[in-house]
């Protein structure tokens, strides 16, 4: 993906990004160059581990524990982001959790707010906070992991198809605000990611609960495999990159085609 240095004296926060789809993006970015704000909202020790193996490998990254959900949070993430580094260059809304996979009239109203909490309002309470510093940066950029959910809107799975329909809503609104101020907004959409979350939704949208290995999907998926965190990771990285500087707006979905 070009040279290891193009992202140099950037700072990204990427949300969830200490496991999964996040912590591929956290990596590539700092083998980049980036310094990387690992945010995470449970699982600490995920983030300590990225963040050591980020600084093992002679990059720079530090973890900021906050629920993208709190707009309290989302405050004290940017404040603290911005008082470490400088500011902010990067903006990655990755953070998100799974639906249970039922039919609407099934669904918990709880299940429902804290799934489109997540996936929506997250992303717009980060981008409140951020977008003074991002606007001061020359470039910036602003990348939104949605999914091919938003394609099909597939049955069963109403509060994910919502969020990530609603999230993708935000990033056009936001690439029409910010481009007088150099900002990019783009959307990434993968499909299955062979990740703790993607199996989750496997066995939601199956009903075969008893899944235990996205692997077991290899043979039926295109190109031979099932898609991987690294996948997605290195559209993030040419969408912050100088490649993408005339690219805003956009939603690129990362399938293999499979959706098509």
């Amino acid at each position: 993906m070009g040279n290891l240095d193009q992202l140099a004296g950037r700072v990204a926060v990427v949300t969830g990004g200490g496991r999964g789809i996040g912590r591929g993006i956290s990596e590539l970015l700092a083998t980049h160059g980036a310094t990387v704000a690992v945010n995470y909202r449970k699982d600490a020790e995920a983030a300590a581990e990225t963040v050591a193996g980020i600084e093992a490998a002679g990059g720079n990254a530090r973890a900021y524990a906050g629920s993208v959900d709190d707009a309290a949070d989302c405050a004290a993430l940017v404040a603290a982001v911005v008082a470490d580094f400088g500011g902010i260059d990067i903006l990655v809304c990755n953070a998100g959790i799974a639906s249970r996979g039922r039919a609407v009239a099934e669904t918990d109203p709880e299940e429902m707010i804290r799934v489109v909490a997540t996936h929506a309002f997250g992303p717009h309470h980060l981008a409140r906070e951020a977008l003074p510093s991002m606007r001061t940066r020359g470039r910036a950029d602003i990348v939104m992991i949605s999914s091919v959910a938003t394609s099909h809107h597939s049955a069963n799975g109403a509060p994910y198809n919502m969020g990530k329909a609603a999230m993708e809503a935000l990033a056009s609104t936001l690439a029409k605000e910010e481009r007088p101020y150099g900002i990019h907004v783009n959307v990434v959409a993968p499909g299955l990611v062979e990740t703790d979350m993607g199996l989750r939704l496997a066995r939601a949208f199956t009903g075969n609960r008893a899944m235990g290995d996205l692997r077991s999907m290899d043979a039926a998926s295109p190109f031979g495999r099932v898609c991987q965190p690294a996948d997605v990771a290195n559209v993030v990285l040419w969408l912050c990159s100088e490649g993408s500087g005339y690219v805003t707006g956009q939603r690129i979905e990362v399938d293999g085609g499979g959706n098509r």
